[in-house]
């Protein structure tokens, strides 16, 4: 049952943030969302049905605090937290990775999701009744690299020991936690993969893409599970996406 529960994204301004906002809001909750740009998340928050929207940079954790003390004061509790904000950068080779580059892409895919889950771990925790859902935005990087991403894939693998770590920390306080790892989805952030992109042996070729519902729906059945069970990991990807056999 979905009815009256509190869903919470990250991320919420465009590509899969704003597609899982919506589709959670058609799923029948009540959804909060979070973003740095103004106008594009108010357009998610009417997509939404008029969603909770406020802007929060997930690098600041006194922002993401400030987030959700708004949303626990609006509705009372949270119910699902989905930690997808992040950040992708141009391909660059180890040695010339720029160590603000570095920093950024840290501060952002892992400290920004540190501080997320943290909050949200405090508020399932404190509430009651106790206990609530946790779904971190790993990426098929969590698992192998593509050529010149070492920031993003450092800071995805962390991710997976942070997924872990909050699933054996939580089953005290009824907190579940997974993570869903995306591969090729079709975005704005991926529309380059259609004409052209790097590959390990140094060919630049088209990579097939799928549609975002798919990860939406796979989302709300993560969501949607009852406290006991949890899919832990959970990947969805283009059929046919260089992932298998990848480098």
């Amino acid at each position: 049952m979905t009815e009256g529960k509190v869903a919470l994204v990250t991320g919420g301004s465009s590509g899969i943030g704003r597609a899982t906002a919506i589709g959670l809001a058609k799923a029948g909750y009540q959804v909060a969302i979070c973003g740095r740009r103004t106008e594009a998340l108010a357009e998610t928050a009417r997509a939404a049905g008029n969603a909770f929207a406020q802007t929060c940079d997930v690098t600041d954790p006194q922002d993401v605090a400030h987030f959700f003390s708004a949303v626990r004061e609006r509705f009372g509790r949270v119910d699902v937290v989905f930690n997808n904000a992040g950040r992708a950068a141009p391909a660059t080779s180890f040695g010339d990775v720029d160590v603000a580059l570095w920093q950024s892409m840290i501060d952002t895919n892992l400290n920004g999701a540190f501080y997320v889950a943290r909050e949200a771990f405090r508020t399932m925790r404190d509430q009651n009744p106790q206990g609530g859902r946790i779904i971190n935005n790993g990426s098929i990087s969590a698992y192998v690299p593509r050529p010149g991403a070492a920031p993003y894939t450092a800071s995805k693998h962390a991710i997976t020991g942070l997924t872990k770590a909050i699933s054996l920390d939580g089953r005290g306080y009824n907190i579940a936690c997974g993570q869903i790892d995306i591969g090729n989805v079709a975005t704005d952030m991926t529309q380059g993969m259609t004409t052209g992109t790097l590959q390990a042996n140094g060919t630049i070729l088209p990579e097939p893409t799928f549609e975002v519902r798919h990860v939406v729906e796979a989302v709300i059945y993560m969501a949607g599970l009852p406290l006991e069970a949890n899919v832990q990991f959970m990947t969805v990807m283009a059929t046919t996406m260089p992932y298998i056999g990848r480098g």
